[in-house]
């Protein structure tokens, strides 16, 4: 049963309380059969690939906080990533394309719990990050404004460059380059609506409201 706990932040999923997310079954080889209610998109891009332990003063550096404009945040997305972690993406702001896709390891958005980091990240074009584990305010941030993200335990054997074509609703990865599917929870309803929406935020002033719990699901951000 997942639980929303706006206010309290509280992380009622078991496991999360690490500071990472790894709820049971996420990515395991194998999808819930749980009737998906609704459709959300699909999304094909190019992979960028991190490592571990990407903090959130990499994935936007704090001297660009103050930065109230998205396509200027953009600009500046990943910048903060030191020569020696970011391999082959050096002028990351500027040679993605719009719907590419985020691919690191463990523990990725660590670090404070400013939400400037994924409204970077969305603000670039990134359509999706999959990552092995994620931390937990990170994750919860990421929802909340619409990100969609996808924890995976096959994420180290996706490689940059790669095509990948993702099916949120079903929780399917499929690398078009390598040919190899990797199959992951999909997204619990209230959680496909909050992204649907645009982020929570709108999906409120829609005033179409939200779901305090879905017993179909044992995963929440929150």
């Amino acid at each position: 049963m997942a639980e929303l706990a706006l206010r309290s932040g509280r992380v009622s999923a078991p496991g999360l309380c690490s500071g990472r997310v790894s709820a049971p079954g996420l990515c395991s080889g194998r999808a819930r059969s749980a009737e998906v209610k609704m459709s959300l998109r699909q999304i094909k891009g190019k992979v960028w690939k991190f490592g571990d332990n990407v903090n959130t003063d990499e994935i936007i550096p704090a001297k660009y906080l103050n930065v109230s404009d998205d396509k200027e945040l953009a600009k500046h997305c990943m910048t903060g990533i030191s020569e020696s972690r970011r391999g082959d993406d050096k002028q990351f702001g500027k040679k993605i394309s719009k719907g590419d896709v985020i691919v690191a390891g463990e523990n990725f958005g660590c670090g404070s719990s400013r939400e400037h980091a994924p409204l970077a990240i969305k603000a670039a074009g990134i359509s999706c990050v999959i990552a092995s584990s994620f931390a937990r305010i990170f994750f919860r941030n990421s929802i909340n404004i619409g990100l969609p993200i996808l924890e995976c335990k096959n994420a180290a054997r996706i490689h940059s460059g790669d095509i990948v074509k993702i099916d949120l609703a079903n929780g399917i990865i499929d690398n078009l380059t390598q040919k190899k599917i990797h199959r992951t929870s999909p997204f619990p309803s209230f959680m496909q609506e909050i992204v649907n929406a645009g982020g929570l935020m709108k999906k409120i002033k829609k005033g179409t409201g939200y779901f305090l719990k879905d017993k179909k699901s044992s995963l929440s951000p929150f």
